[in-house]
């Protein structure tokens, strides 16, 4: 029997993780089947729409806790908004209260860095860090390479498990939703290390763009080699940005 399905849970924690980003923590009997050791994978939570189908947004699971039956995601936020989306999810994030029941389906695939890798060079803005925070904490003791985190303010940056090699490289941006290439120049600006790479990048979609060009076409890092997705587009709803994906993997 297959392990996604929709499960109904319960908000049992609600809190601030830094100033822009909130942590929910979903409970319930329904976890009793959810398989471990799913964290950088996601769920979508779904939401009534007064629709035949509910509408549904994906979120990465940060952790998942098999003995208390306890699935933690976290939100980007903005000016009280859920940053990479301005519907349904944002205003479920911002409001819900303790106690509240929701309905998830998953877990989707998981979004890991290949880690036969000889190093690595992770990339992302905050709607990205839960899904970078996971890879960092799978890496072997052994990995190098570098993380550069994008983040809005200087107390949104965490504390974060990675190996002695592997180094993070915090830079803030207080306007992503404008254009500017702060996350692409810091990654610019760091040594080319031997050896085979692994890039894992996920951002803003035009953000993605330059910065998946950079790797392939100034670093000729082979396709195989680099895991590039967009978590929102400036200016696009979710809808939005899901079509720009799907015309940009068209193309």
């Amino acid at each position: 029997m297959s392990l996604r399905k929709v499960r109904e849970l319960t908000v049992l924690q609600k809190y601030r993780l830094t100033p822009n980003m909130l942590r929910i923590i979903l409970g319930g009997d329904d976890l009793q089947d959810f398989p471990e050791g799913q964290e950088s994978g996601y769920v979508k939570l779904l939401f009534p729409s007064g629709e035949a189908k509910p509408v549904m947004r994906s979120y990465t699971i940060r952790t998942f806790d098999a003995e208390r039956l306890e699935l933690t995601l976290d939100f980007a936020m903005h000016n009280d908004a859920v940053h990479e989306d301005q519907g349904p999810a944002s205003n479920w994030a911002v409001n819900v209260e303790i106690g509240s029941k929701v309905a998830i389906d998953g877990p989707g695939a998981k979004k890991l860095v290949d880690m036969s890798a000889e190093w690595f060079f992770i990339a992302g803005d905050m709607t990205a860090i839960p899904a970078i925070s996971a890879n960092l904490e799978q890496l072997p003791a052994n990995a190098k390479g570098y993380a550069v985190l994008e983040v809005l303010t200087e107390e949104d940056k965490q504390d974060l498990s990675v190996p002695e090699g592997l180094n993070i490289h915090w830079v803030v941006n207080s306007h992503p939703d404008q254009p500017n290439t702060v996350l692409l120049d810091k990654v610019k600006s760091l040594p080319w290390l031997d050896g085979v790479v692994n890039v894992w990048v996920a951002s803003e979609f035009d953000a993605m763009r330059h910065l998946r060009h950079y790797f392939k076409k100034e670093k000729g890092v082979e396709r195989g080699q680099i895991y590039a997705s967009s978590y929102w587009k400036m200016g696009e709803t979710d809808e939005g940005n899901k079509a720009a994906k799907k015309m940009d993997n068209d193309a």
